[in-house]
């Protein structure tokens, strides 16, 4: 079996979980038509991965078994339409209140996260703030990767947009994106390259 189809039995597995509820191996081998090895060869890298999780049950006759259920891990692989409710709202509050009523709200958040992450950038030289927001970044995401240009320069790129359907729309997002990452490194941060206006990805410019 390749690693495609591999992949295709665990992401049935993980439906089945989700959507049945707690299985056990012998639940499981009878719904995928497959060998009760193959099956527990699935599980075996599912826990592996923290994606599901186990408890040992007493049946009322015969050994007890142990029976599977998805982790909170697990919830993320399921796709979500955050971005769709988001939009929803912004939009019904800029249609009660006004665009500068939805700019107020990134600009919001933005002093909210700075408050969050700032402690973080204490003690660091420029360098060591960059490689931190890179790795601030990637938690949440970002696909973020940094590298050096120059004596105090520096580059971060940003191949992915979690927010992107709502930057799209509302580009002061962006700007407060910006706005943070300054605050942040404490330096001069340009953007030659932004994924919500058409790029493939975000690219900032950082000198001290």
């Amino acid at each position: 079996m390749n690693a495609e189809q591999d992949l295709s039995t665990r992401e049935r597995i993980m439906q089945m979980l989700k959507t049945m509820g707690e299985l056990s191996t012998k639940d499981i081998t009878a719904q995928l038509g497959i060998t009760g090895m193959a099956v527990r060869r699935h599980i075996s890298a599912l826990e592996r991965d923290e994606l599901i999780e186990s408890t040992t049950v007493r049946l009322p006759m015969g050994r007890p078994t142990a029976v599977y259920r998805l982790s909170a891990k697990a919830e993320d692989f399921f796709p979500k339409k955050y971005h769709a409710v988001a939009l929803d709202l912004l939009s019904e509050l800029e249609g009660d209140s006004g665009q500068e009523m939805v700019n107020r709200l990134f600009d919001l958040r933005k002093i909210s996260l700075l408050k969050k992450l700032e402690n973080k950038m204490q003690g660091r030289d420029l360098e060591g703030k960059v490689a931190m927001l890179s790795d601030i970044q990637n938690e949440n995401g970002y696909m973020a990767s940094w590298e050096k240009s120059g004596h105090e320069e520096y580059i971060l790129t940003e191949y992915n947009c979690p927010i992107y359907q709502v930057a799209n729309k509302y580009n002061h997002a962006c700007s407060c994106e910006l706005s943070l990452f300054k605050s942040l490194l404490d330096a001069k941060v340009e953007r030659s390259d932004c994924l919500a206006k058409g790029g493939s990805k975000c690219v900032y410019h950082i000198r001290a």
